[in-house]
C-alpha cells in the first residue's frame, strides 16, 4: 500500500480503485404507502425504500392538518417524478390528478384555518400577512382538529 494516500488526503485518484455506478431504472409497481408513511418513509414506493441505517423519520407533525399538507404535497412531487420515467402509466396519472386535487383542497383547508404555507398563499387575504405570526410550525395548540 502507497503510504503517502490515507483518508486526510482529500484526493485519492491515484489510490483508488475504479468503481462503475449503476442505479437500476425503477420497475412499473404501485405505490403501496399511504400519503403520511411516505412522508416518513422517504419514498411513496416500497421498492425503493431504503432507510439509511435502518432509521425512519418520526415527526411531531403526523396527524396535524400542516402534516396531511406535507404528506400530500410529498405524494404529489413522487408520482410526478414517476411519471416523468413512467408517463405511459395511466393508473399512476389518474392517483396523480387525484393527489393534485386533495392536496388543493388540504392547502385551502389549511390556509383558512391557519393562514399561508406558501407566499402564494396570500392571494385569498385582504392584506399581505406573509410575515405575520405564528408561523405554521409555532401553532401548538388546536392543530389537532
Amino acid at each position: 500500500m502507497n503510504n503517502k494516500c490515507n483518508y486526510k488526503q482529500g484526493s485519492l485518484s491515484e489510490c483508488s480503485p475504479l468503481a462503475m455506478a449503476y442505479v437500476p431504472l425503477q420497475e412499473s409497481v404501485k405505490p403501496s404507502y399511504k400519503t403520511g408513511e411516505a412522508l416518513s418513509r422517504g419514498t411513496l414506493f416500497p421498492g425503493l425504500d431504503l432507510p439509511f441505517m435502518n432509521m425512519v423519520n418520526t415527526g411531531d407533525l403526523a396527524g396535524t392538518p400542516l402534516g396531511e399538507l406535507m404528506a400530500l404535497d410529498f405524494v404529489e412531487q413522487e408520482l410526478a417524478l414517476y411519471l416523468d420515467t413512467h408517463s405511459s402509466d395511466q393508473e399512476a396519472f389518474e392517483m396523480y390528478k387525484s393527489v393534485c386535487a386533495l392536496a388543493q383542497e388540504a392547502r385551502e383547508r389549511y390556509t383558512t384555518q391557519y393562514g399561508p404555507v406558501s407566499r402564494c398563499d396570500v392571494s385569498q387575504c385582504k392584506s399581505y400577512t406573509w410575515l405575520k405570526n405564528p408561523w405554521p410550525w409555532d401553532y401548538k395548540a388546536g392543530m389537532e382538529g
